[in-house]
């Protein structure tokens, strides 16, 4: 691939990302995207054979950018740095509606072609290692809790968290989910 393509390539994933943060998912067809990219509808096609190829490397940039938050999150203790994880991943499902419901489609999860598995294991190895460090069967354990995690994520976007809580307040709910998975916290 030359420079060339490779900046026509990189243009058209931003061009994705910035239509997906302004108008959602419905909004990011290959002509819009063309279109914000400023070249001809059909040249996508060229570097992307299926929408879906579009899709995944838009997608990926999401989790680079879900990556590089929870890489730099931390705490004190194992329990700590999974409840500094945890809120930055509801964080960024909340400030990210659009990329976070793309990231998580199954379409594109699944697909072998595609490759997002390769992007999207290693942010819940992460959480495994340190569940590691707490609870036995960490795998379990960390998947249960990121279950949750993404439930509280959709129930919070749909505004429903809120609506049974009685709250904005994100924080006693977030509790709530590490006590139920990692056991209560000791100080």
């Amino acid at each position: 691939m030359t420079s060339e393509d490779l900046d026509l390539r990189t243009r058209l994933v931003a061009a994705g990302v910035e239509l997906l943060a302004e108008e959602g998912l419905a909004a990011l067809s290959l002509r819009e995207i063309a279109r914000r990219a400023g070249v001809s509808h059909g040249a996508p096609r060229r570097y992307f054979p299926t929408h879906l190829t579009l899709l995944s490397a838009i997608a990926r940039e999401g989790f680079g950018q879900l990556g590089a938050l929870t890489a730099g999150a931390a705490g004190p203790t194992p329990r700590a740095h999974v409840a500094e994880l945890a809120r930055v991943y509801l964080e960024f499902a909340r400030s990210n509606p659009g990329m976070y419901e793309l990231m998580f489609r199954h379409d594109l999860l699944e697909s072998g072609e595609l490759g997002l598995r390769d992007t999207s294991l290693p942010l819940f190895e992460q959480l495994v290692r340190l569940v590691a460090q707490l609870r036995p069967e960490p795998a379990v354990v960390a998947g249960a809790l990121w279950a949750n995690l993404h439930g509280l994520a959709q129930l919070r976007r749909w505004g429903s968290l809120q609506l049974a809580t009685g709250t904005e307040d994100f924080e006693p709910v977030l509790r709530s989910a590490l006590d139920a998975h990692l056991g209560p916290e000791t100080r």
